[in-house]
């Protein structure tokens, strides 16, 4: 592949029925006319119903996949998503590191739609001790905020607590996803905290159960949109309008939490 192409790598788990995880981000990073790269930590069972189990993957099988792509070519962008164990945590952030790569975006994947469980609380810790520091963003939607921060979030002062608990344990920036829970007007509104600045990214909130992947899908498309040059903050009103009109144009797949429309 010529390297005028961005390259996106997405280290996450294997959703088989396709609406999150790595094949929902390798989807979003060609929508935005990136070539996507993928390591799976986790092959899970699930479908738009539900997480009904998982095998997770070693340090070594990571390592296996991750490094013949850095020999190969330039990675461009890199989001994590399911890191369920701390093994598999310590090795994203050792080859991350090793690889010098920019653009690194963190979903900290913790609980499936569902209420699946992805991660103890053990690797979370380790995940906040290893990831957040070397993170451009960190992405946590309002439950994986609670309890990344240790707090029940109901308002927006509540979610701007969260933030400051967030960047204190190492996140540079943060990114509270406003699709859980507090409402402001009618509106799903995220909060990017930068800088010592927050910054608000509004969009209609759509009453639906077409949910399944957009924490995943968001978190990639921020990814590629830095991997393409564009700032933290165009990047993420990018994403979020990616995320809008594939939630307000999903195809009602399955009996379940339907994929959306990427």
């Amino acid at each position: 592949m010529s390297q005028k192409t961005k390259v996106c790598l997405t280290i996450a788990g294997l959703d088989p029925s396709g609406g999150a995880g790595i094949i929902a981000d390798i989807k979003t990073f060609r929508a935005f006319g990136c070539f996507p790269v993928a390591a799976a930590t986790s092959l899970t069972f699930q479908n738009t119903q539900g997480v009904f189990g998982a095998v997770h993957q070693s340090a070594a099988t990571l390592r296996g996949q991750v490094e013949p792509i850095f020999d190969d070519c330039t990675v461009d962008a890199v989001k994590t998503g399911m890191l369920p164990t701390l093994e598999v945590i310590a090795e994203t952030a050792r080859l991350i590191t090793m690889a010098k790569l920019k653009n690194v975006i963190v979903d900290p994947v913790v609980r499936s739609t569902s209420g699946f469980d992805l991660i103890s609380d053990e690797a979370l810790r380790g995940l906040i001790t290893d990831l957040f520091p070397i993170a451009d963003l960190v992405t946590p939607n309002i439950p994986e905020a609670e309890r990344i921060a240790e707090m029940t979030i109901t308002s927006e002062v509540d979610i701007h607590a969260a933030a400051a608990k967030i960047q204190a344990l190492g996140a540079r920036n943060v990114l509270i996803k406003g699709g859980h829970g507090v409402r402001d007007r009618g509106l799903a509104t995220d909060h990017l905290f930068r800088d010592g600045r927050t910054e608000r990214f509004e969009a209609e909130f759509i009453e639906t159960t077409s949910t399944h992947g957009t924490g995943c899908t968001l978190s990639a498309a921020i990814a590629a949109n830095m991997a393409l040059g564009f700032d933290l903050i165009e990047s993420v009103g990018r994403a979020k309008a990616f995320v809008h009109e594939a939630i307000r144009t999903a195809p009602q797949l399955g009996k379940g939490n339907s994929p959306i429309n990427i």
